[in-house]
C-alpha cells in the first residue's frame, strides 16, 4: 500500500507511466498483424523480421534524440511531445499501402518510443523519495505490461474485422490521446528545474508533490546533489561520461543491463509468438488467443516485482530471475522438441518463462538503469544505454524469424538459455546494488 503523504507522488507516477503503456502498446500490437501483412505483403522471414525491426531503428534515434530535448525542453514537454508523434505515426501505419510506407511510419513511431522508455522512468525516478522510488519506477514497467495485454486484446477482437491489421496500428491513438491529456496535469520535475538554476519555479512544483512544509528540506537535497557550474557546462557534451573511469563503469554495467533485457528470450516470445505457437500446429486464432494469457501472467506477476523490488533488492531480483529463466528456457526447448518433454506443455513452460521475466528482469532492468548515474550525467548515461537497449532489441527481432526459420525451435531455445546463464555469472560477479542510491 502506498502511505498517505506519498499519494501525489504516486498519482503523478501513474500518469507518467502511460509512457510506458505507449512503449508495450506498439512493440505487441504488431504481432497481432503479422498473419495478415506477411501474406498481403508477401515477406520472407528476412523482410518479415526488417520490417518488425525498423520500429527500434527509430527507438535508438529516439532515445538518444529525446536524452538531449528532455535537457534543453524539461521532462513534462517532452513527454506531450512524445504523444503527439505517436498519434500521428499510428495513423499513418494503419493507412499504409505498401511495405516501405509501413517500414517509414515505423521508424517514426519507434522515435516516440525510445522517448518514452527513458522520458517515464527518468520523470518517475525524479519526482519519487527514495522509500518508494524502486516501486515507483516500476509503475513504469507495469504499465508498459498494461500495454501489451491491451495490444493483445485489440489483435485478438480486431483480427475478425475487415481492416483488421490496419485498425491494429490505429488503435494506438486512444491510448495515447489519453496520455497527452493526463500529460497536462503534471508537474515539471522539480530537480530538473532547480538543476537549470529555476529554483522559485522548482520550489512552486515541489508544493504540488510534497506539500509546503517539506519544500524546505526537498530543495535542500535537491542542491546538493548538484554539481558546480564548470563541470555543468562541460555535462553538454556526452564525452563527461568518458572523461571519469567511475562514470564509464557505470555507463558499461548499464548498457550490459540493458543488452540482456531483450536478448534473454522474452521478446522472442512476446514479439513472434504467432509464429512459434505455428511449430505446435496452433491455428491463428489461438495463437492470438494464447497471447492474452501471455500478457495476462505477463501483468500478474510485474504486479508481484512492485511488492518486491524495494524489500529484496534490484541485484537479488534480476540474479534470481536469470537463473530461472536459464532452466526455463532449456525445458520451453526440450518440449517443442517433443522427445523427452510433451509438446502439450510448451504452453505452461513458456507462461512460467514470461512470469519470471515480468518479475524480475524487465522491470527492474529500467529501475537500475535510472538509478546508477549520478545526476551529472543521467541524462546521457540512460540515453546511450537505452539506445543499446533499442539497438538489441532490434538484432533479436530481425534475427528470431529467420533464426527460427533455418534452426530448430530446440536449438533457438538453448542459445537463449545460454545467454541467460553467462548473464547470471555477470550480474553476480559485477553489477551492484542500487538499492540505495540517491537520485
Amino acid at each position: 500500500m502506498i502511505e498517505t503523504k506519498y499519494r501525489k507522488v504516486f498519482m503523478f507516477s501513474l500518469v507518467a507511466s502511460l509512457g510506458g503503456l505507449l512503449f508495450g502498446f506498439d512493440i505487441a500490437i504488431f504481432s497481432g498483424t503479422i498473419p495478415f501483412i506477411t501474406p498481403l505483403f508477401e515477406l520472407s522471414p528476412g523482410e518479415l523480421g526488417w520490417v518488425a525491426s525498423c520500429l527500434y531503428v527509430g527507438c535508438a534515434i529516439g532515445s538518444i534524440g529525446f536524452g538531449k530535448i528532455t535537457e534543453l525542453m524539461g521532462r513534462k514537454s517532452s513527454l506531450v511531445l512524445v504523444s503527439i508523434i505517436f498519434i500521428i505515426s499510428s495513423i499513418l501505419m494503419g493507412l499504409a499501402n505498401t511495405a516501405g510506407e509501413l517500414i517509414l511510419w515505423r521508424i517514426v513511431a519507434g522515435f516516440s518510443v525510445g522517448g518514452a522508455s527513458i522520458l517515464s522512468p527518468l520523470y518517475i525516478a525524479e519526482i519519487s523519495p527514495q522509500a518508494i522510488r524502486g516501486k515507483m519506477v516500476t509503475l513504469n514497467q507495469l504499465a508498459i505490461v498494461i500495454g501489451i495485454l491491451l495490444a493483445y486484446n485489440s489483435n485478438y477482437f480486431l483480427s475478425h474485422l475487415e481492416l483488421n491489421w490496419r485498425l491494429m496500428f490505429m488503435s494506438g491513438c486512444l491510448p495515447a490521446g489519453l496520455f497527452i491529456i493526463g500529460a497536462f496535469f503534471l508537474p515539471e520535475s522539480p530537480k530538473w528545474l532547480i538543476y537549470k538554476d529555476k529554483v522559485e519555479r522548482g520550489r512552486k512544483e515541489l508544493e504540488k508533490i510534497v506539500g509546503a512544509n517539506q519544500v524546505d528540506e526537498e530543495v535542500k537535497a535537491i542542491q546538493s546533489l548538484k554539481v558546480p557550474k564548470q563541470k555543468r557546462d562541460i555535462k553538454k557534451s556526452v564525452l563527461l561520461i568518458f572523461s571519469k573511469k567511475t562514470y564509464l563503469f557505470l555507463l558499461l554495467i548499464a548498457i550490459v543491463v540493458a543488452v540482456f533485457q531483450q536478448i534473454s528470450g522474452a521478446n522472442a516470445v512476446l514479439f513472434y509468438a504467432p509464429i512459434i505457437f505455428d511449430k505446435v500446429g496452433m491455428d491463428v486464432n489461438n495463437q492470438l488467443l494464447i497471447q492474452i494469457l501471455i500478457g495476462s501472467v505477463n501483468l500478474v506477476f510485474t504486479l508481484l516485482a512492485i511488492r518486491l523490488v524495494d524489500r529484496v533488492g534490484r541485484k537479488k531480483l534480476m540474479v534470481t530471475g536469470a537463473g530461472l529463466m536459464a532452466i526455463l528456457l532449456v525445458l520451453i526447448g526440450l518440449s517443442f522438441q517433443g522427445t523427452y518433454i510433451p509438446q502439450s506443455l510448451a504452453s505452461v513452460f513458456v507462461l512460467l518463462f514470461i512470469g519470471t521475466y515480468a518479475a524480475t528482469l524487465a522491470p527492474v532492468t529500467w529501475v537500475i538503469i535510472s538509478e546508477i548515474f549520478p545526476m551529472e550525467i543521467r541524462e546521457q548515461g540512460m540515453a546511450i544505454a537505452s539506445a543499446f537497449l533499442w539497438a538489441a532489441c532490434f538484432g533479436i527481432t530481425y534475427v528470431f524469424p529467420v533464426m527460427i526459420d533455418m534452426f530448430s525451435a530446440f536449438q533457438s531455445f538453448l542459445t537463449f538459455a545460454g545467454l541467460c546463464a553467462f548473464y547470471f555469472a555477470f550480474l553476480i560477479a559485477v553489477v551492484p546494488e542500487t538499492k540505495h542510491n540517491k537520485v
